[in-house]
């Protein structure tokens, strides 16, 4: 790594996100997803009565006895607690790693399968710096691949992982541990079997990548998505748990 190298601090906070027994509250949602929720309660959508939403899961009685890590929405990262200390500090103080969503939403590739890339990489280098600054030691990036219709594309499958190698690299390089997320999404008719294998195929690019980047496995953690049946196939309404158990174990073992 070029500059400081936060190799050792990186193993550190990874593995005091994979505490057994404990983990990550996402606190991460955008103020439009937010909107959704305040809604159905006739709350008003404001930075005030995000910051009282947020504070309400941060302050529930004993929550370090679960949680690891949090991931702030960067709004919250820098909004104050109600005795006016800042929300990375005071998770701190609790024993809570505290993280910070850093893609900026998807974008649509141009090959007229409306598949998705994930934006952000230009913004990313100051912004993993501001907030390794502000106290947030580790990072969320999603990526989406969709099941059908000839999807995923090699091109949604390349373009997906080497972004998400670069995220990785930018956030290792400024002392944040990456969660790389590769999901595939449960939308469609496809088989467990299919889900499988297109699994293990975008894993292996993603490592592939990771490797190419010289990323620092020890220091960087996989959100990977379950093999399922799609939602519209016919035997999702069955008890399907042990073979989708076996067959996401037997993907990431691959």
């Amino acid at each position: 790594m070029e500059g400081k190298d936060y190799s050792k601090e990186l193993i550190e906070t990874a593995h005091k996100i994979c505490t057994p027994g404990k983990g990550i509250l996402a606190a991460d949602e955008s103020p439009g997803s937010v909107e959704k929720k305040f809604k159905g309660i006739n709350l008003e959508n404001n930075a005030e009565n995000r910051r009282r939403y947020r504070d309400m899961l941060l302050t529930s009685p004993g929550i370090q006895n679960y949680i690891s890590g949090v991931i702030f929405h960067e709004e919250t990262a820098k909004q104050l607690h109600g005795n006016g200390q800042n929300y990375t500090d005071y998770v701190k103080s609790l024993g809570i790693v505290p993280g910070i969503k850093v893609d900026k939403g998807l974008g649509i590739l141009d090959n007229g399968k409306e598949e998705n890339f994930t934006k952000g990489l230009e913004a990313l280098p100051a912004m993993a710096a501001d907030f390794y600054a502000l106290g947030c030691r580790f990072a969320k990036w999603r990526a989406v691949l969709k099941i059908g219709n000839g999807c995923p594309t090699d091109l949604a499958i390349s373009e997906n992982a080497v972004g998400l190698a670069k995220y990785a690299k930018i956030c290792q390089e400024n002392g944040l541990v990456p969660i790389v997320e590769p999901e595939i999404l449960s939308d469609g008719s496809h088989s467990a079997e299919e889900c499988q294998r297109i699994t293990e195929k975008v894993l292996s690019a993603v490592f592939k990548a990771l490797a190419d980047h010289k990323i620092l496995l020890e220091g960087c953690l996989l959100k990977p998505n379950m093999v399922t049946y799609g939602s519209e196939h016919p035997k999702k309404k069955e008890n399907n748990i042990l073979e989708e158990a076996v067959r996401t174990v037997r993907a990431l073992s691959r």
